[in-house]
């Protein structure tokens, strides 16, 4: 496995991914008759209009599904989302191998680390000898330039 995804493709998948994110969001808000910029705080009629109006309903939907839609993708049979799916490229487990659902779940809040630490996480994408991030180093993933199965090692031509 020398098929390594760098920082610069990466930062393309997931911008095609926050593209489709920002689009299911929009309708959902629309449905539910938001604004998604949200109430001004300086105005408390405003504020009590937005809490009124389900914005808490949509902001909940929307961060959920945003989080399902990264795990759940990541660990399916496509073992990647929609931006990394048009890239070509796949998450795997070190060994190559399909994640699970909890590992994929646990990488999504890794990610918020690799973020808070003024991006230094994501960054270590473009230095490290396998392009992990961080989120990837905590929770032992890789993303490789691939298609899903191609990747994984076959243990039981050893047996």
């Amino acid at each position: 496995m020398e098929n390594y995804a760098g920082f610069w493709i990466r930062v393309g998948a997931y911008i095609i991914d926050s593209i489709i994110l920002l689009i299911a969001q929009t309708a959902i808000f629309a449905v539910f008759g938001v604004s998604m910029i949200g109430a001004d705080a300086l105005d408390p009629a405003a504020g009590d209009a937005f809490a009124n109006t389900g914005a808490g309903i949509a902001y909940l939907i929307t961060t959920v599904g945003g989080i399902l839609y990264f795990a759940l993708m990541e660990s399916s049979a496509k073992q990647a989302t929609v931006g990394k799916m048009a890239l070509g490229l796949i998450v795997v487990d070190v060994d190559g191998n399909r994640i699970s659902f909890l590992r994929a779940f646990g990488r999504y809040f890794a990610k918020i680390l690799s973020g808070i630490i003024l991006f230094i996480g994501y960054i270590m994408v473009g230095f490290t000898e396998r392009k992990q991030g961080l989120h990837d180093m905590i929770c032992s993933t890789l993303v490789l330039k691939a298609t899903p199965g191609e990747a994984g090692v076959d243990t039981s031509v050893f047996e």
